[in-house]
């Protein structure tokens, strides 16, 4: 990719559902990540406590393409819809929360554009360790990692977090994806399509800083989310 820092557009998708408390934080911090030009794209998920009134109100002017869900369908959905809109050179997965910090979108968009500048995809990584290190719960830790082993031995990556958010593509990349998961089954789903030998993508990953909050702070993904990675992951390795 034969731009700077300063001439690369990046395409930030924001699935949001429910994030009424949180979600004008977000905006301005991806607004002011340090990237001089990004496309902020906002797919609500069929919000129902005030979200979307906000959206479509008075944080309309922080939102470049603001798209909707008539019904909630996941994350998945939302994502792939916000993909589709995508028109910068580089797309990124933004969460509607404050877990992750935009910030770090410099940081993972290095590989697109300095040295070789031939990554295809770039993970943030929040184990292997950055600058900021906010403790994880152990349990959650575990889960997240036990679920990246078993990812990595069917697509023969060595990730250390299949599980992030923080997932940046190459626009005709992401855009030549069919994504079939409406939740949170998008990440093994995705992490297997990029890893299809055919494809020969340059999959780089990066440290993040990571500031994760409860179930009481409004954390959505849950045990049940767990198992279906696993299906995921077999089903997006073995047999699609």
């Amino acid at each position: 990719m034969n731009k700077t820092m300063n001439d690369i557009v990046l395409s930030v998708v924001i699935p949001c559902y429910n994030e009424k408390s949180t979600i004008e934080t977000v905006l301005d911090a991806v607004r002011n990540c340090g990237i001089k030009h990004t496309e902020i794209i906002v797919v609500d998920d069929y919000s129902t406590d005030g979200t979307r009134d906000l959206l479509q109100g008075p944080l309309r002017g922080k939102i470049d393409r603001l798209l909707f869900h008539k019904a909630n369908q996941g994350k998945g959905a939302a994502l792939a819809k916000g993909f589709q809109a995508a028109t910068g050179d580089v797309v990124v997965v933004q969460d509607a929360d404050l877990e992750y910090d935009p910030k770090d979108f410099v940081r993972l968009l290095e590989p697109f554009i300095s040295g070789r500048a031939d990554a295809d995809v770039v993970y943030g990584s929040r184990y292997a360790r950055g600058e900021k290190y906010m403790i994880k719960r152990f349990y959650h830790t575990a889960g997240n990692k036990f679920l990246t082993f078993v990812s990595n031995l069917f697509t023969d990556l060595g990730l250390t977090d299949m599980e992030t958010c923080y997932k940046m593509f190459r626009r005709e990349v992401i855009q030549s994806i069919t994504i079939e998961e409406k939740r949170f089954g998008f990440e093994p789903e995705i992490t297997a399509k990029i890893a299809k030998k055919d494809k020969r993508y340059h999959i780089y990953e990066i440290p993040i800083s990571y500031y994760p909050r409860s179930y009481n702070e409004g954390k959505k993904i849950g045990i049940k989310d767990a198992f279906r990675a696993i299906y995921c992951i077999l089903k997006y390795n073995l047999f699609a």
